[in-house]
């Protein structure tokens, strides 16, 4: 069971300085007030941050634009912060989970970048009531974790695909992305499992982080593939991942010898599947995600639901929504993209 019991007393979040509300917003002080709105949250219950791994990611450029959707159904508001492109680090987001609970917002909706770094301020959030979404990587403290689709699923789903790529044998790398990100080290971790339990000719011989950057992650792959001259196929479970490894791959040598698979947006990777860098990968619907993140927060603003298992909610357009055990709610089962469909979604 999480630890949703920890907590520090709210004169931790008094000592929030406004310079800090400055510094991580830019200037922007608007933000909702503290005594606004009438739901369940510590302040403006129409008002929601979303704060991604990083900003200028397709992906969660998809997640935010799905919430921000979603809020305009209820009548809220989300305002999208967090940290550049290679600045992940495991404690990157504190500043705007603070800069969020100075502010007074409803709630917060984060894809975490370590699972215990960002629990303090997260804590701090909830001693003033502040209600606490996570989605696609999740922390030890939160009220919910909307996650994209079962663990399980997701990783044997990547080693079914880079399997019947690389006919059932060979050496296989994975390309990740932050080595803290709580997503990524779970599905690795039941990758290894289902290889060792099912994939005996098929050897794992190294496990690389591109910290979700375009740049390294482009030569974490070079890397990969001069160290191991064998090397039969890649998974990279990270959209900025995928794409950087097939763009390596495009234009290399091991085009058509190496194989690359795991979770892109097929607005990214298309180009590489018309060429035949990439046979198939898969992924969800980051926007479905966002959207029903958005959806989640809001019931818990409204005192719709607590976050206990069995506790239901209507996600708009998604349907109807149960949260299960440990706090969580599933979108759904990962969806594979070949040539045939990767023309037909537009994230």
């Amino acid at each position: 069971m999480l630890n949703k019991t920890r907590r520090l007393s709210a004169l931790a979040v008094l000592t929030l300085t406004a310079s800090m509300a400055l510094t991580a917003c830019g200037g922007d002080d608007d933000g909702g007030s503290s005594d606004g709105g009438s739901g369940g949250g510590g302040g403006d219950s129409s008002s929601m941050t979303m704060i991604p791994k990083s900003l200028g990611n397709p992906y969660f450029d998809a997640s935010t634009a799905g919430a921000q959707r979603a809020a305009g159904e209820f009548d809220a508001t989300v305002e999208e912060v967090g940290p550049g492109a290679g600045d992940a680090g495991p404690d990157s987001q504190v500043e705007y989970i603070q800069t969020a609970t100075q502010q007074g917002v409803g709630s917060l909706v984060i894809s975490a970048n370590d699972p215990a770094a960002l629990c303090d301020s997260i804590e701090q959030a909830q001693e003033v009531d502040i209600k606490v979404v996570t989605f696609d990587s999740d922390t030890e403290c939160r009220d919910v974790f909307v996650s994209q689709a079962d663990a399980q699923g997701i990783a044997t789903k990547q080693i079914e695909l880079i399997a019947d790529q690389i006919g059932g044998a060979g050496d296989i790398a994975i390309l990740s992305a932050a080595a803290n990100a709580t997503n990524q080290n779970e599905w690795i971790k039941l990758m290894e499992e289902d290889l060792a339990a099912n994939y005996p000719d098929i050897n794992l011989v190294a496990t690389v982080y591109g910290d979700d950057d375009d740049q390294k992650s482009f030569d974490e792959t070079a890397a990969l593939l001069q160290a191991n001259p064998d090397l039969k196929g890649i998974v990279s479970p990270t959209t900025v991942g995928i794409a950087a490894a097939a763009r390596y791959l495009q234009d290399s040598e091991f085009k058509g010898k190496v194989a690359l698979t795991g979770l892109g947006a097929p607005s990214q990777m298309k180009t590489f599947v018309e060429d035949g860098t990439v046979t198939e990968f898969a992924l969800w619907n980051p926007d479905q995600l966002g959207y029903l993140a958005a959806y989640t927060a809001q019931a818990l603003v409204n005192g719709d639901i607590t976050g206990e298992e069995g506790d239901t909610f209507t996600a708009g357009e998604l349907g109807e929504y149960t949260v299960g055990a440990e706090g969580v709610v599933v979108l759904g089962d990962p969806f594979v993209f070949d040539a045939e469909n990767v023309n037909d979604f537009k994230f």
